[in-house]
């Protein structure tokens, strides 16, 4: 039996935003939304799992290399990177600090901005990247795509791309968009 946290429904609308009662899933949107969150939850460790196991490095790990395997001179700004990977800098901070004791990415001095470093992809960063792709992909393929037919594929794809705008339309403009909570 499946236990919901929702306790009350509400029809009448309140005018004032603090006093607006919650708009509870109803059960077919409140599946949806655990069956997501399990989803998640599971690919997400299954294929941190497989990753460790076959490459030594975290998704994580993988996630930073790739973001800088493909960015011009294989080079990014701390704040570009944290913004391209939805991190916050201290998260940030705290794995480049690890990938740099194991060689797979270095900081160097922004001649533009003093304050500012650029983190750059080190040749066993790329190789390890390289390496990683391939049995990366694979999983993707078998966790996901391979019993997804091409509507369900079209689906996935048109659902995630609305829900990134909603939340980057959210944070639009602001400058700390990677550290603060958004409208």
């Amino acid at each position: 039996m499946r236990m919901m946290c929702q306790l009350f429904q509400y029809d009448e609308p309140m005018t004032d935003a603090t006093e607006l009662a919650p708009r509870w899933l109803d059960a077919r949107e409140q599946d949806a939304w655990r069956a997501y969150l399990d989803m998640n939850a599971k690919l997400t460790a299954r294929l941190n799992r497989e990753m460790q196991e076959q490459s030594g490095i975290s998704i994580a790990d993988f996630s930073v290399l790739v973001q800088l395997s493909e960015h011009l001179d294989a080079r990014m700004r701390v704040l570009e990177l944290a913004r391209a990977l939805g991190w916050e800098k201290s998260r940030l901070s705290h794995q480049l600090t690890r990938m740099q004791q194991r060689g797979l990415v270095e900081r160097s001095n922004c001649n533009e901005d003093r304050r500012g470093a650029w983190i750059v992809l080190t040749d066993r960063g790329r190789s390890t990247v390289e390496e990683a792709a391939p049995r990366h992909v694979e999983s993707v393929r078998r966790y996901l795509f391979d019993e997804l037919n091409p509507e369900q594929v079209e689906a996935l794809g048109q659902i995630a791309r609305t829900v990134v705008g909603l939340v980057d339309s959210a944070c639009a403009g602001r400058d700390d968009a990677c550290d603060e909570a958004c409208d």
